[in-house]
C-alpha cells in the first residue's frame, strides 16, 4: 500500500481492544485523535509511555482528543501488561489498546518498517482530526521514548491553527505569540487581531495569541 502522508483520510477500521470491539471513527466521534503504536507487550520503553497517557489522560480531554494504543500482541497478553503498567507506573491505564495480531491495522498506517524489525510495529504517532484526516505524523525508533508534553504542544498548535490565520513559531507554547499567516494583509490583521501586532519584517508579524474558537 501507498505511505499515508499529512492531509490524508485516516483508514477506518475494526478491531478488538483491551475494552472491547471498536470502530475507529465511531471511537472517535467528532473530536480529535491519537493512535500511536508499540513495538509489544512487557517491554520497558513501552511499560513507561502507556503510563505516561494514561496520567495525562485529562489533559488530552480537555483538547477534546481520544488516545488509542497499538501493539501486535494478543488480548490477553494486553490484559497482564496493562496490570504490570498499573502497578509500576502507578497509574491506571485508561484507554484501549489495539490487539493487532494479524498486523490489519499495522499495515494499513504502514507500522512495520522492515530495515528497523520485519515483525514488531515502530513508535509511530498519528493525530488525526475531527474531519478524520491524518494532521501530524511522527516516528520514532523502538528504542526511543516518546515526549507526550511534546504531542500535546503540537495538538494545542494544530488546534489553534486550524480555526485562526496563525502559524506557531519554534518551541511555542500555549499562551506565547504567533505568527501571522503570509496570506493575510496588514489591513485584514488589524481586523483579524484586535491586540495588534508586530511587523518584524513583511513576512515575520507576531501578534498575541487569539482565542481559540
Amino acid at each position: 500500500m501507498s505511505t499515508l502522508r499529512l492531509g490524508d483520510k485516516a483508514p477506518n477500521f475494526q478491531a478488538q481492544t483491551s475494552e472491547g470491539p471498536i470502530d475507529f471513527y465511531e471511537y472517535l466521534g467528532d473530536g480529535w485523535g491519537v493512535l500511536f503504536s508499540h513495538p509489544a507487550d512487557y517491554t520497558p520503553v513501552c511499560t513507561t509511555e502507556l503510563g505516561t497517557v494514561a496520567k495525562y489522560k485529562i489533559e488530552f480531554e480537555k483538547r477534546n482528543t481520544k488516545v488509542i494504543a497499538l501493539s501486535v500482541d494478543g488480548l490477553e497478553s494486553h490484559k497482564g501488561w496493562i496490570k504490570d503498567i498499573n502497578e509500576t507506573q502507578n497509574t491506571q491505564v485508561n484507554f484501549p489498546i489495539i490487539a493487532d495480531e494479524d498486523r490489519k491495522v499495522s499495515d494499513l498506517y504502514d507500522m512495520i518498517h522492515p530495515n528497523a524489525n520485519e515483525t514488531f510495529t515502530v513508535r509511530s504517532v498519528f493525530v488525526i482530526g475531527p474531519d478524520k484526516t491524518i494532521k501530524l505524523i511522527i516516528t520514532y525508533p523502538a528504542s526511543t521514548g516518546r515526549n507526550f508534553d511534546e504531542l500535546l504542544r503540537v495538538i494545542d498548535s494544530l488546534q489553534l491553527t486550524a480555526y485562526q490565520k496563525v502559524a506557531t513559531p519554534a518551541n511555542w507554547n500555549q499562551g506565547q505569540d504567533v505568527v501571522i499567516s503570509p496570506s493575510v494583509s496588514n489591513e485584514e490583521a488589524k481586523i483579524l487581531f484586535p491586540k495588534g501586532f508586530t511587523e518584524v519584517k513583511p513576512y515575520l508579524r507576531l501578534t498575541p495569541q487569539p482565542v481559540s474558537k
